[in-house]
């Protein structure tokens, strides 16, 4: 593909129709997301009958964890995409190049500089997260393999975001699928043949990573890109990073929130119902990472749409592509909520046979997912927020329901009514948060909308 054929498909964002545009951005990502999720799900049944339940729990350990990994990745991948989008929506794309470089570069120092604060502290992280003698060597194994390679996965994530603001989401979905296939054949491969347990599960995370990143790299080497690597954009600029950090702040905050929630949810279900709690979460958190997954690719389908056209000051275009997300975002979740009150124990038994933990999972499947089409909503919105660069505005609405809400509930319900105070403090931080949210959105698109019609009235 040529430079014109990339201003070409650039220039296609304001002006093809806007569900043309998300059905060929969104689906892409929502197959790379979605087959993400499924590699996720696949692995945590590989590490259940492979390995045991135990070994489950000791996974559910490492995901606030993993969320503070993430919310360091998404600190620079998210700010540097919408940047791009909002660049190339105004042809500045010199101040493209540099995002890309400084993607590379922020992403190469953060990856290096987490797992050396990390590594030497894992056992007393685990154990405040809520670890056992049971479950803290399957957490601390899993977990070293990951760090070893983190780099890797905080430079795969940043230019996978890059490749889909830059026009290219077909091919960010292949480098996910990729990633994948990689992963599920070589997770069975190393837990199951090879015997290394959970350690091979992540070994297979790792490298099939680490190959999707190969072909990442061969893409932004091609000087026929319109965005490609080339002398002089690997200097931090501070402007820029401070654009960056300011943009990617709420999804940051989020997931640093997102890491605190898991560890009381985990600290809160070990006092409360032990390690086989722990366990259920672990299962009933994977589950809602595939629908979330899910509305996130849908997400990351509009982000592009919507900063472009923002950008380029047609509002009308904005609007429209945040209203069809955000239909599509609750129609999802609603399929989730159906699908996990009609058939929770078929689910939960796909990840173990362990009686007892499909029984406790199925409880806290019920309740957890008992509002799920509005957080549907509330992911969406809180996108457009974010896609348009009110980051601001995508800050406190991130936090309140991860801070303002959530956090309470898991601090105080427990305490009343034990376990089941640790499931409902989620559907009620859903509901909570959904009503705020739709209160802003509605009001800003209002905004957009009296924008857009004072324009056509002066012909502006």
């Amino acid at each position: 593909m040529n430079s014109n054929n990339n201003h070409s498909s650039s220039l296609k964002l304001g002006t093809a129709p806007v569900g043309r545009l998300l059905t060929g951005y969104a689906i892409p990502a929502i197959i790379a997301m979605t087959a993400s999720s499924v590699y996720n799900m696949v692995d945590s049944i590989i590490i259940g009958h492979g390995v045991g339940t135990m070994a489950i729990a000791g996974l559910a350990l490492t995901f606030p964890l993993m969320n503070l990994a993430a919310a360091f990745g998404s600190f620079v991948g998210v700010g540097a995409s919408t940047i791009i989008s909002v660049k190339m929506g105004q042809r500045d794309y010199e101040s493209a190049n540099q995002a890309l470089g400084n993607v590379l570069v922020l992403n190469i120092v953060i990856g290096i500089a987490f797992t050396a604060l990390c590594f030497p502290f894992l056992d007393s992280v685990f154990r405040f997260f809520g670890a056992s003698d049971r479950t803290l060597v399957h957490a601390r194994e899993y977990m070293e393999v990951i760090l070893i390679g983190n780099v890797v996965t905080h430079i795969y994530f940043g230019l996978n975001a890059v490749l889909r603001a830059a026009g290219h989401p077909k091919l960010a979905m292949y480098t996910t699928l990729t990633s994948v296939v990689v992963n599920c054949i070589l997770a069975p491969l190393f837990v199951f043949g090879f015997g290394w347990g959970i350690r091979g599960a992540a070994w297979a995370t790792v490298i099939a990573q680490l190959i999707s990143l190969a072909w990442q790299i061969v893409h932004f080497l091609r000087p026929d890109q319109l965005l490609h690597f080339r002398k002089g954009i690997y200097g931090l600029k501070r402007k820029l990073v401070s654009r960056i950090f300011a943009i990617g702040l709420s999804p940051f905050l989020m997931n640093l929130c997102s890491c605190l929630i898991v560890i009381l949810i985990n600290r809160g279900l070990k006092t409360c119902g032990g390690d086989l709690t722990i366990g259920a979460y672990g299962i009933i958190n994977r589950i809602i990472f595939l629908f979330a997954m899910v509305i996130m690719g849908l997400n990351q389908g509009m982000q592009p749409v919507a900063g472009y056209n923002f950008g380029a000051r047609d509002y009308r275009r904005v609007t429209q592509v945040t209203n069809l997300t955000i239909g599509w975002g609750m129609g999802i979740a609603t399929f989730g909520f159906l699908i996990c009150h009609l058939f929770p124990a078929t689910i939960i038994g796909w990840f173990t046979s362990d009686a007892e933990l499909i029984r406790t999972a199925t409880y806290g499947l019920h309740i957890v997912f008992a509002v799920f089409p509005l957080a549907g909503f509330q992911m969406v919105a809180t996108n457009f927020f974010l896609s348009v660069g009110m980051s601001g505005k995508a800050i406190f609405l991130s936090l309140t329901r991860q801070a303002l809400f959530m956090i309470p509930c898991l601090i105080v319900l427990p305490q009343f009514f034990g376990v089941l105070g640790v499931w409902i403090s989620l559907p009620v931080a859903d509901f909570t948060a959904s009503a705020l949210t739709a209160f802003m959105l509605f009001r800003e698109l209002g905004k957009l909308k009296r924008t857009t019609r004072e324009s056509l009235r002066y012909g502006k």
